[in-house]
């Protein structure tokens, strides 16, 4: 998913790793009880119903005292949310004002969710039955200031509908949108390198460690929901496939990968998040030569040694 571009200096790069603002951001945190039942997500939306019957009692234009108050009674995931990404009913309140247009739309995503959710349940059993040591903390949909489009950590996933439901540049279809991006947002749940705050020489605080992270949580999205989360990076690499996986080989150990991923500019045609790309691309040249699947797929989540699940994947560029 793609992240705004920023400063590349190293506190900055450390706060990337463990944060996905907007399409895939980590705000890892502790959660001792973060887990329910295997196979079994708690696939939240309440605080969507109760937002939307708020905005239909106040013509599209709450208060910020009764933003506020939605908020303060909003599920756990909410109020994580709002914490976590300093969204408060003032600030609710001029996205609401500066850009009505996206509340309406987020209206109509509204009322896709019932089935995002069955296919959400659906693609995430999957995950169980291919990953048996596979965790299940809830998934919920809100409502926030705009951005970031979620947040992802050992507590589950939390997806902001209006930011998602905006962001048609990764995936015209809204419902392919909201179940495959949560197909990768889980993903990283499963993945110890997306739960650590990796220290800035550990190897997959690189280039080649980001890529596979995200680009490893694209394939898994693929394999259980039927497609990556950003089906778009592949349309704006094209022709280009051979120039950008020898860039990417001669620069895979960068610490500074913002020229590969967090680099997406709204209304530019260029291609962003190419490490998300070449990650994709590498996970699944591994799992197509691997003999055993679930094996393949145990060490693409878990990716103990990025170099040499490279060279075993046995990918080039061009591929």
């Amino acid at each position: 998913m793609p992240k705004p571009s920023l400063a590349p200096s190293a506190p900055d790069r450390r706060r990337r790793l463990r944060a996905a603002a907007c399409f895939a951001l980590f705000a890892i945190t502790a959660a001792a009880n973060a887990a329910g039942p295997a196979g079994e997500p708690d696939i939240r939306t309440d605080d969507v119903d109760r937002f939307y019957a708020l905005y239909a009692a106040t013509d599209g234009k709450p208060s910020v005292a009764q933003l506020d108050e939605y908020l303060a009674q909003g599920s756990p995931s909410l109020k994580e949310f709002a914490q976590l990404r300093r969204v408060s009913g003032e600030r609710i309140a001029a996205q609401m004002a500066a850009d009505p247009a996206m509340y309406r739309d987020a209206r109509e995503c509204m009322k896709l969710l019932p089935q995002v959710k069955r296919r959400v349940a659906a693609s995430l059993r999957t995950l169980g039955e291919l990953y048996p040591q596979a965790r299940f903390p809830p998934v919920a949909i809100v409502v926030g200031r705009g951005k970031p489009v979620g947040i992802t950590n050992p507590a589950g996933v939390t997806v902001g509908l209006e930011a998602l439901c905006a962001a048609d540049f990764m995936n015209p279809d809204p419902e392919d949108r909201f179940v495959r991006v949560i197909a990768h947002e889980y993903a990283h749940i499963q993945q110890p390198a997306a739960a650590q705050d990796l220290a800035p020489d550990d190897p997959r605080a690189s280039v080649l460690g980001m890529s596979l992270t995200e680009g490893g949580a694209e394939f898994v999205a693929e394999l259980i929901a039927g497609g990556v989360a950003n089906p778009g990076l592949a349309v704006r690499v094209r022709g280009r496939e051979r120039a950008i996986g020898e860039a990417f080989l001669r620069e895979q150990d960068d610490r500074d990968f913002s020229g590969w991923m967090f680099n997406y500019r709204k209304g530019s045609d260029e291609p962003y998040d190419q490490g998300y790309w070449v990650g994709y691309r590498i996970a699944r040249a591994y799992y197509q030569r691997a003999g055993d699947k679930r094996a393949a797929l145990a060490r693409i989540l878990e990716m103990p040694d990025t170099k040499a699940f490279l060279r075993d994947s046995g990918w080039a560029p061009g591929q």
